[in-house]
């Protein structure tokens, strides 16, 4: 029996949407559709501002900031990032891309940001922008009305109340928690990709000089890669992305000393910690890579991490939810205002929210694969496809530029350099095989 007893259907809908969850593809899409005049209902667990890992913006971001009014809000708060250095064992130089030599120069640069500022800057723009905010309180169940008549949903406030909206249509913003995801069962393990991560945040670490102080550096080592974000306010977020059975290592240590260990594996990030002082408890979470079978029901849609996760490695995850949301409020707008073209709204949805994680998975699968390391540590811009690749480092994904042609030529010279190395090649897929199995004990956080 259910907790939360069916109360009357009243006349009037509490809501024309209600949203589960204050990151930033809720936030941002209710914003969009509060300005559009729809009542929206906003429900979070947390209180902002609070923390959230995943510092990095891309380019592609800031345009979509300025739609929702907020680009000096953010500005305001954040360390420019005006490129990212690879670092490699295996080579003996740096490789810096600057997002000023992408094919679109209009975007040349990002920033870096507090996700605890930055969210609760969405969050209060929300607020603003006509839609009710709840904070401190958590969906507990959604149950679908029959012939498409919305949707009941229950949550639970901090101190045990309970609060019940009926509303016109559902948008899951709830991040990892994936809430719709789990209720259906649509939740898939990726089996193309496995892994955990480490973070913590520093003070003291070096920087690079003047107008590089802000890149993103990202360290590859032997059980992964390392992530390198300074921030405005002199801290800087570093995490190790590895493999589930490095983590399962791990055994009795405290997550602290194997994370330093783990830096001391990576020599040049180590130098650049070397008079760093922790000023956060490190963290862990495993299990890093899901999808779900489904993008949308007929009054329901899933933005952001919501629907798929799969890789920090390109920064994508705030841009994708930000972009997830703005192409679900077009949607939803469809579906309420002109139900006769709702079939094709959802279609559309379905194929803009698979676009960006396919483009990047590309990638994300071979980033640790020789050739294409080596790729990325001589890049050559042969018929544009080193600025078709910073391209989609800036996450210039979803408008015009005409980056398909050169990625194709890209890929086709990777395919081209794994037969030529062809012995290198399966032992690299051998390898990757190996990484990616499941560890007992590493599909959950760790902490």
């Amino acid at each position: 029996m259910s907790p939360f007893p069916e109360r009357p259907v009243p006349r009037a809908l509490d809501c024309d949407v209600l949203v589960i969850g204050g990151g930033p593809a809720g936030s941002t899409a209710a914003a969009l559709l509060g300005e559009r005049g729809y009542r929206v209902t906003l429900l979070e667990k947390a209180h902002h501002p609070r923390f959230h890992i995943g510092e990095s913006l891309l380019p592609a971001n800031l345009p979509l900031l300025d739609k929702l009014g907020v680009a000096d809000e953010i500005k305001a708060i954040g360390m420019e990032k005006w490129g990212a250095e690879f670092v490699s064992p295996w080579h003996d130089h740096k490789q810096l891309f600057e997002f000023a030599e992408a094919m679109d120069k209009s975007m040349p640069m990002a920033y870096q940001v507090r996700r605890s500022e930055f969210d609760e800057i969405l969050i209060r723009n929300a607020s603003r922008k006509n839609a009710r905010v709840v904070e401190g309180c958590q969906v507990q169940d959604v149950n679908f009305l029959p012939d498409n008549a919305g949707a009941v949903v229950h949550a639970r406030y901090d101190d045990g109340r309970i609060e019940t909206v009926q509303t016109r249509f559902v948008m899951d913003a709830s991040g990892r928690d994936t809430f719709l995801a789990n209720r259906f069962k649509a939740k898939q393990r990726n089996t193309k990709h496995n892994s955990a991560a480490i973070y913590a945040h520093f003070s003291g670490a070096e920087r690079h000089p003047g107008k590089t102080a802000g890149n993103i550096t990202l360290f590859w080592f032997a059980h992964g890669w390392f992530w390198f974000i300074p921030l405005a306010d002199g801290a800087t977020s570093v995490g190790a992305v590895i493999w589930p059975y490095y983590l399962k290592t791990r055994k009795k240590k405290s997550l602290e000393q194997f994370f330093r260990e783990t830096i001391a594996l990576c020599a040049p990030l180590q130098s650049r910690l070397q008079r760093a002082r922790l000023i956060s408890p490190v963290e862990a979470t495993g299990n890093y890579s899901y999808t779900c079978d489904r993008t949308h029901g007929s009054n329901y849609l899933l933005l952001g991490d919501a629907y798929a996760f799969i890789d920090p490695v390109f920064s994508s995850g705030v841009l994708l939810a930000m972009q997830s949301a703005f192409a679900g409020a077009d949607t939803v707008d469809t579906c309420l205002r002109r139900p006769q073209q709702a079939a094709a709204a959802l279609k559309e949805f379905d194929q803009a929210m698979q676009h960006g994680p396919k483009v990047f998975s590309w990638f994300i699968y071979r980033v640790t694969n020789p050739t294409l390391r080596n790729m990325f540590m001589a890049p050559r811009n042969y018929f544009r496809v080193k600025e078709a690749l910073l391209s989609v480092l800036a996450g210039d994904l979803f408008g015009n530029t005409r980056i398909w042609g050169p990625l194709l030529i890209f890929k086709g010279f990777y395919y081209a350099t794994s037969l030529f190395n062809l012995r290198r090649t399966l032992q690299a897929w051998r390898m990757r095989r190996h990484n990616i199995r499941l560890a007992d004990g590493t599909g959950t956080a760790a902490n």
